[in-house]
């Protein structure tokens, strides 16, 4: 991938906004910097970014509302900045709908692989068309329908249920589905695995709080069972 069409920033931090953009152009992305949730959700509309990299601590909106307002009506990439990887801001932009998160200070390098990582989940083109009760799953057009209704799926979680569904009836790992998924298998980052199998479920099960589809075998990961 030589680089990327659009990359809108939001950070509100000057020094590192401005380190960042200069860091991700080097690196051959056309990047749109903002400063405020207010412009980002602007920017998102008016400029059609690939990508947004949100910072979580903005003023007045912060970057999970932001996250929020943008997955209500795009599916979008989106990776976060938190401060810490253990800190409660990764579990709630993860629910937000976020599909990645980087720990500050940022490396730029490593932004720049988890940017590119986001993106080939989203190119990627699986092909045949399956059916689990009342989801369809067409792998061709990328597209899937519960009861005949859409359903929207951000790319990462799309990616998520496109490899539980190939290995159906198999218990998965979260490090696989780490590895398969978000392309690195670091289990600290095993989160980024729970909060997207919760998203999923809120979308395609019967009843999410007693999910049917998509089982979690305790002490070893997630297994799709096709009704």
């Amino acid at each position: 991938m030589a680089g990327v069409t659009a990359i809108l920033l939001v950070e509100d931090d000057p020094s590192a906004r401005i380190g960042l953009e200069l860091a991700l152009s080097r690196q051959g992305h056309t990047v749109t910097a903002r400063s405020t949730g207010e412009e980002a959700l602007d920017a998102v509309r008016t400029q059609r970014p690939e990508l947004v990299v949100l910072d979580v601590m903005l003023p007045r909106m912060d970057g999970f509302e932001v996250c929020r307002r943008i997955r209500s009506r795009d599916q979008l990439p989106i990776i976060l900045l938190t401060a810490r990887s253990d800190d409660l801001d990764v579990i709630v932009g993860l629910e937000a709908g976020a599909d990645d998160y980087v720990v500050k200070p940022v490396e730029p390098r490593v932004l720049d692989a988890r940017i590119r990582a986001v993106l080939r989940r989203a190119e990627s083109t699986p092909l045949s068309r399956s059916t689990y009760g009342d989801i369809v799953l067409d792998r061709a057009a990328l597209k899937v329908t519960k009861g005949g209704q859409d359903v929207h799926l951000t790319s990462t979680e799309l990616r998520l249920l496109l490899e539980l569904t190939r290995n159906a009836g198999q218990v998965m790992s979260r490090q696989q589905l780490l590895r398969e998924v978000w392309d690195h298998d670091y289990l600290g980052d095993s989160r980024l695995v729970d909060a997207c199998v919760q998203r999923v479920r809120a979308k395609i099960e019967p009843d999410p709080a007693a999910p049917t589809l998509i089982q979690t075998v305790r002490g070893f990961g997630y297994r799709f069972a096709a009704p």
